[in-house]
């Protein structure tokens, strides 16, 4: 019976190595130099290409990429378990070369790009020599690629792409941005003249594409493929961000703990309050449930596909911003005002949740997909009642039960004298 929850020793010490790492050099890094990785001084990033050689030493860089697309090939449950370690961090992902939103955008290029396309754009994206953002949802309709109006025109030896993008994460710093039309995946610079950013909101871009033209070689994939290449990469990144969220849960858990035995009330400890051991118990449960949950979803994946786990994957992203929401909001709460306060990641955290109950689709519409897949697995009852009906139910097993009856008549004495329904 394969039925196993420990993790391999020889993996669990490079767990232990992440976990070093991160405490000793990547937090220290993030408080003196914020996105280090970006930092254009080059005694910094010197410094930053260090830390990273001592990372890729480790096998452990771009550690979301299959072995057949260029990368360790670790798998999703082993990604899972290092996601753990390495979201709690700020700045760990960046680090190991595993940062959104360039992970997603790397392994459609990794899955789909041309040899030339890989050569230009996917190795200096690898080496964070380049730095991208993914433009997709639009003003008027959020995610439903229904309702987008980005389209390419070719015009000889060029497509020319008009539109307007909403929500572009790091658009306005990013190297690239892969453009989603309505008729194709392209790459576009983002210093290529017709390239608008708006100034608001600074960190999530609207972006206008007024007469954008880049060559024919800047489609990403087949013409009119851009729906494939954007579940390729939305489904990989909704798992990557649940598991990163458990770091975050777990960060917040550690938050709320220290903070309930170190802090008195009415006399004693709040630990010892019931309110703040109700939230303490809630929040235990909730983390554990998500993280097998996730772990779960990752072993699927692993055993079949991301395809095949879609329907896991839908609700654990749903699942994932509701209890990074309520485990959060009761870090918060323990804290008291200093939880409202930047100086503890929590009112952070807390502003998050909402967040990430949008990004990547909004949790309506994972809640719908979940229980329109989930009922394809029901058919409905025949007649008033249904199967788990206690009379008929009561009636179908005196039935199968007769022949046993009738070839022992002292246990169908019993059965009579005892079956309230035949008194």
């Amino acid at each position: 019976m394969a039925w196993d929850f420990s993790t391999d020793p020889q993996y669990q010490r490079k767990l232990d190595w992440v976990e070093r790492f991160c405490q000793e050099k990547v937090e220290p890094l993030d408080y003196v130099f914020p996105h280090a990785v970006r930092w254009p001084d080059p005694v910094v990033k010197a410094y930053v290409r260090e830390l990273q050689q001592e990372v890729k030493d480790q096998g452990l860089w771009a550690i979301f990429l299959d072995r057949e697309l260029g990368g360790p090939g670790f798998g999703q449950l082993r990604l899972a378990l290092l996601n753990e370690v390495i979201g709690r961090y700020a700045g760990a992902p960046s680090m190991f070369g595993a940062s959104a939103p360039d992970t997603g955008n790397i392994e459609i290029l990794a899955a789909y790009g041309t040899e030339d396309q890989k050569k230009r754009w996917l190795e200096p994206l690898l080496n964070q020599d380049m730095f991208s953002a993914f433009s997709m949802t639009e003003p008027q309709g959020g995610s439903d690629p229904n309702l987008f109006k980005t389209h390419a025109v070719q015009d000889g030896d060029e497509w020319v792409i008009n539109g307007e993008k909403w929500f572009t994460s790091a658009g306005r710093i990013a190297d690239l941005l892969f453009v989603m039309c309505t008729n194709g995946m392209f790459v576009v610079p983002r210093a290529t003249p017709g390239v608008e950013i708006m100034p608001e909101p600074r960190n999530h871009n609207h972006i206008v594409y007024r007469d954008v033209r880049v060559p024919l070689d800047h489609l990403l994939g087949p013409e009119n493929g851009a729906r494939v290449l954007a579940q390729r990469r939305l489904g990989g990144g909704r798992i990557h961000h649940a598991m990163r969220t458990i770091a975050q849960c777990k960060l917040a858990f550690d938050m709320m703990c220290e903070r309930a035995l170190s802090r008195e009330s009415h006399g004693r400890i709040i630990a010892e309050h019931q309110m703040v051991q109700e939230k303490i118990a809630e929040s235990y449960a909730a983390i554990k449930m998500l993280r097998l949950f996730v772990l779960e979803t990752a072993w699927k994946i692993d055993q079949t596909s991301t395809l095949e786990a879609r329907t896991d994957i839908a609700a654990v992203k749903f699942t994932m911003a509701k209890v990074l929401r309520e485990v959060s909001y009761n870090a918060l709460h323990i804290l008291g005002s200093l939880g409202t306060t930047d100086l503890t990641p929590i009112q952070a955290m807390y502003a998050s949740a909402p967040a990430m109950g949008i990004a990547d689709g909004v949790d309506e519409v994972h809640k719908a997909t979940v229980a329109r897949r989930v009922l394809k697995g029901y058919r409905p009852h025949e007649g008033y009642w249904p199967t788990e009906y206690i009379p008929a139910k009561r009636e179908e097993a005196w039935r199968r039960m007769r022949p046993v009856l009738d070839a022992r008549p002292d246990l169908a004495r019993v059965a009579e004298e005892h079956s309230p329904a035949r008194r």
